[in-house]
């Protein structure tokens, strides 16, 4: 199963626009957002994927009424981290802030998915993966990137736009 990797929108709805575009053509089966979507047309952008969203709130999320009801009326998962999925028999966990990731949350899944910080991360700790796509909302070209994860072969393709 290949899942999308977003982090970080921060309501740049020209970066979003672009995201939903090069995830529809990844061919990727759910798409995970670490956080800090800070609006609802956010949202409204991110509902335009053919596939499943799944997410949860960051530190810049603080519109959280609005963002709840927009996420209720497109079918989209959101909530307070951690999240926990079990995905092609595998465990991840879905964080938005890095400094909530220890010993234990790395004993007990197969990947961490985290954003926040906006630098790209991915490492194997101990025997979990810890990736966060990078920055995706920044304002260069070129610069910003979304993640594409196969669960089953734990490859990752960083997808530059």
């Amino acid at each position: 199963m290949r899942i999308g990797v977003v982090s970080d929108t921060h309501n740049h709805l020209g970066n979003v626009e672009r995201i939903v575009e090069l995830l529809n053509a990844a061919g990727v089966e759910r798409v995970v957002h670490t956080g800090d979507i800070t609006q609802a047309k956010t949202l409204d952008v991110l509902s335009r994927l053919e596939m499943p969203l799944v997410g949860v709130y960051g530190n810049n999320d603080l519109e959280r009424d609005a963002l709840e009801q927009a996420a209720a009326a497109l079918s989209i998962e959101l909530v307070d981290p951690p999240l926990r999925l079990q995905w092609a028999g595998r465990e991840l966990t879905v964080l938005h802030d890095p400094k909530d990731i220890d010993a234990t949350l790395l004993s007990e899944c197969a990947f961490v998915l985290h954003g926040h910080n906006h630098l790209h991360v991915h490492e194997k700790r101990d025997d979990c993966w810890v990736f966060n796509p990078g920055e995706c909302a920044g304002m260069m070209p070129g610069l910003n990137a979304i993640g594409v994860l196969d669960l089953e072969t734990e490859l990752v393709e960083r997808i530059r736009f």
